[in-house]
């Protein structure tokens, strides 16, 4: 079979958009091309084709260039092949390696979305198709490394994450989201949420939603052009949503306020009673208890209208389409106004829109495995879980070694220099 260095976007694409196991966006041309404008990556199309010109593999490989000629590539959730056919993968890897050693490059990272383990919305073991174990023993032979079973987010991309298996009624995925979450949904929807579909004219408040998650997640997002260059690029040919999350602070308040009249009316009526049973009692103790929760609800919105405006945005949430499937990318959101529950609505309203729109799997690309108590990340895991997805464990990162001694070297300079980076990025940003 003959190895193509760069593949023509639209038979790379086919091939891609339509492999049944291993279509993902970040294996898109346009992944390709938004790495090259953001972050000064090179992208290469390269594919395995047989003696009839039909593509049997393909793989976006990211080159990063590096000091002294050398460059290393990443296929982000990469190749796009049947890791089971153990032939075509033998022969694939061969091809990509002697593509790596023409381009100086010191490595090979792929991190295919191939499921390790699975579990169900109850916590049980889902059996899978094929044993992934497998696909780890033909890596190794053919000179990966594996880089170990990670449990947070140690990794180019998440190993853990939930995704809602849509080829089932709405109905039934509905049932599976926790009580608290439906509550909160309802709750949101009482209070009048509202979410839509934005436009890039809406970016500018994405990127700031994403600053404020940025302070409280304790995480490092990109900047306005990032965003901007993603919706411009991805929406060429592929889809990727905004969507957008608010709340009303002044019908927010003439909700409460009518409530807290009719809990006035109540308790005018309960004092009007000579004697009061137990019940009455009870009744008047919750009364009082919800009529001090409504007047802070008011001073709340009350204060948030008067700091920001009546119609505030609370949410903005990236969706990425590709094929058959859709991905959470980024969720940002403001912190104020918890009690609206917009981001629930938010969540509900994308995951209902990929239902309607054909989409068969839903990704919310990202969470973590180490689940102990005094974890950071354990709220975005619970948040996340409560919406009845499947909890799934990918099988890692592998390294394709092609230069020993520099990537010995590499890997002990660059968790130094990521670490300056971050240090650096937070910095700059707080004297902004």
């Amino acid at each position: 079979m003959n190895f193509i260095e760069n593949l023509k976007k639209e038979e790379y694409e086919n091939f891609v958009k339509n492999h049944k196991l291993k279509s993902h966006f970040l294996q898109s041309y346009a992944w390709g091309e938004f790495s090259k404008k953001s972050k000064n990556l090179i992208p290469h199309y390269v594919g395995l084709v047989d003696s009839e010109n039909n593509i049997k593999a393909t793989a976006l490989l990211l080159e990063k260039k590096l000091p002294f000629g050398y460059s290393y590539l990443y296929s982000p959730r990469g190749f796009v092949i049947d890791f089971y056919d153990v032939d075509l993968l033998t022969e694939f890897v061969g091809k990509v390696k002697r593509f790596a050693k023409k381009r100086k490059a010191i490595f090979v990272k792929i991190d295919p979305d191939i499921i390790w383990h699975e579990e169900n919305y109850l916590g049980e073991t889902v059996q899978l198709e094929k044993d992934p174990k497998l696909v780890f023993d033909s890596l190794v032979k053919l000179g990966f490394k594996h880089l170990g079973f990670t449990k947070n987010f140690e990794t180019m991309q998440p190993r853990y994450t939930f995704r809602i298996d849509m080829n089932q009624s709405f109905e039934e995925i509905e049932n599976k989201f926790s009580k608290t979450t439906k509550q909160r949904i309802n709750k949101a929807c009482e209070l009048g949420t509202t979410v839509r579909i934005g436009t890039i004219d809406d970016i500018p408040t994405f990127s700031h939603l994403m600053d404020l998650t940025e302070v409280r997640k304790d995480f490092v997002s990109h900047d306005l052009n990032y965003y901007k260059s993603l919706y411009e690029i991805y929406n060429k040919d592929n889809k990727m949503d905004l969507f957008i999350g608010s709340v009303n602070t002044k019908k927010v308040i003439s909700l409460y306020t009518d409530e807290k009249k009719q809990v006035e009316t109540m308790l005018v009526d309960i004092h009007k009673k000579e004697s009061l049973s137990k019940s009455s009692k009870t009744k008047k103790l919750e009364l009082e208890k919800r009529l001090k929760k409504l007047d802070e609800y008011i001073r709340e919105y009350q204060d948030a209208m008067d700091k920001y405006q009546e119609e505030i945005i609370l949410n903005g949430h990236v969706i990425m389409e590709y094929g058959d499937k859709a991905w959470v990318l980024y969720a940002g959101n403001h912190n104020i106004l918890m009690s609206s529950y917009s981001n629930y609505k938010t969540y509900f309203e994308h995951i209902k829109y990929c239902y309607d729109n054909g989409i068969k799997m839903y990704d919310q690309f990202g969470t973590i495995g180490d689940l102990s108590s005094d974890n950071p990340r354990l709220g975005l895991h619970e948040f996340k879980k409560k919406f009845g997805g499947n909890y799934v464990e990918f099988i890692g990162e592998f390294d394709l070694i092609t230069n020993q001694f520099v990537y010995f070297v590499f890997n002990k300079l660059v968790p130094i220099y990521r670490n300056f980076i971050k240090r650096r990025a937070k910095s700059a940003k707080k004297k902004q």
